[in-house]
């Protein structure tokens, strides 16, 4: 593995926080937490069913990777141009109007009967969910000091593991209650509630009523980030993919995420194929992997930002901590071959703990090294190489499924991150400052 650039440190310095002093930028990141609560209970919601209605609609495990293939394919496409949609209307108005669509999908969702009918449906769901993320990213990187990103992250992308946990408890008690199906109109309303809290919380830092002059002076001033791009035409998309920062982001995220599908939308299948689970079972252990997950997105988050409080610089801490979360990571080897279903489920906590460790950092990165208004841009790219390699490998896993078995799935999860954190170890580097000619604002060199 290449050494860790020797990266010199960069002064952070912000105002300290007065008492009285609002806090409004973590008003807005708990919301943040709970749109991706919200987001990961939707998609979820067949996840978890997916033993009951694919034993009575007989669907096989290729079957089911059609289904969750179409959700992220179309997931895919729009962190693509989802990030230059949020880019050009705003965090505000293209959150509100993502999660309006992806609830009424959802509710829809409950009374389909077929594989196309599940696929057509799944992939409507992928379009509003895939906004989230640069939604949220652009959210960090607009309202967050430099130094408290990593937490900031941690904070909303915990909501896929406190939102996957919720579901594999809650999702399975309601179908047993009232029937699967209904269990899709509840997940979906749970967005119109959210929309409220959105629309109140949440304005551009310039214009937010509630936010005092102190904290935006606290934002402004620890907020190192690369100035704005000069040139505001399509040529400027077209330019990142020139600029190595943005493949490191881009081959970093393609080859961590296909894990988080694989145990997200797998793991209810497998406990019931492979060990043996009913739902109940399933309600009562399924929920666990999510919360070592969360664990694992504090983890990740506060070891960066100590190691930045203590003078080390924001790129070669989040760096070493990729380096150390692949090792965790590993234990998903051992969960495949072990003969107890209790210890294989602690292995598997142990593995999305490192992953999510990992991926806190993976997401952080574009807010560290790009402007402000290119950052849900190049969130976007790096969703959608990441949601294309899920593709193929949720393919890969119904089809080695249905012919052999779970274990060269593991195999193939456990291994991926250390070819992630080789990828960004050689192409991430400091951004350098605009150059005369505006050729290039982001690309780091040597």
């Amino acid at each position: 593995m290449p050494p860790i650039p020797n990266i010199s440190p960069q002064p952070q310095v912000s105002p300290p926080l007065r008492k009285g002093t609002s806090r409004t930028r973590w008003w807005i990141v708990w919301t943040v937490f709970f749109s991706t609560v919200i987001n990961y209970i939707s998609r979820q919601t067949f996840s978890v069913l997916s033993p009951v209605i694919a034993a009575q609609s007989h669907f096989t495990h290729t079957d089911l990777a059609k289904i969750i293939g179409a959700f992220q394919l179309s997931y895919a496409l729009t962190w693509l141009v989802g990030g230059i949609f949020l880019d050009a209307v705003g965090t505000r108005i293209g959150l509100s109007l993502a999660v309006v669509f992806w609830s009424l999908v959802n509710i829809f969702m409950g009374f389909v009967h077929s594989v196309g009918g599940f696929v057509a449906f799944r992939f409507m769901l992928g379009i509003g969910e895939g906004l989230n993320w640069p939604g949220a990213s652009k959210t960090v990187a607009e309202w967050f000091p430099s130094q408290e990103r990593s937490i900031a992250v941690a904070i909303f992308d915990s909501g896929s593991s406190i939102g996957g946990a919720l579901a594999a408890l809650i999702i399975p008690l309601i179908a047993l209650a009232f029937g699967w199906r209904t269990s899709f109109v509840f997940s979906g309303l749970l967005g119109f509630i959210w929309l409220i809290a959105w629309l109140r919380v949440y304005h551009p830092l310039e214009r937010h009523p509630r936010v005092s002059e102190h904290e935006v002076a606290l934002i402004r001033a620890g907020q190192h980030d690369p100035p704005p791009s000069e040139h505001r035409t399509w040529a400027r998309w077209f330019r990142l993919l020139g600029e190595r920062n943005v493949w490191g982001v881009i081959l970093g995220r393609a080859l961590t995420d296909p894990i988080w599908w694989f145990y997200v939308f797998w793991l209810p299948q497998y406990l019931s194929d492979a060990r043996g689970f009913n739902l109940k079972q399933i309600a009562l252990f399924a929920w666990l992997p999510f919360v070592a997950a969360d664990i694992g997105n504090f983890t990740g988050g506060w070891i960066s930002g100590y190691c930045i409080r203590r003078g080390m610089s924001t790129l070669q801490a989040r760096l070493w901590v990729c380096v150390v979360s692949c090792l965790p990571v590993l234990a998903g080897i051992p969960a495949a071959r072990t003969h107890s279903a209790y210890v294989a489920l602690g292995l598997i906590c142990v593995a999305l703990w490192g992953y999510a460790s990992w991926s806190t950092m993976g997401l952080t990165l574009p807010s560290d090294l790009f402007p402000q208004d290119v950052v849900a841009t190049v969130t976007g790219f790096s969703g959608f190489a990441a949601g294309m390699a899920g593709v193929g490998f949720t393919y890969i896993v119904g089809i080695t499924v249905d012919r052999f078995s779970y274990g060269p799935a593991f195999l193939i999860a456990a291994l991926m991150p250390l070819a992630a954190t080789a990828c960004v170890l050689l192409l991430v580097r400091t951004p350098q400052p605009a150059v005369p000619n505006g050729a290039s604002l982001i690309d780091g060199h040597d």
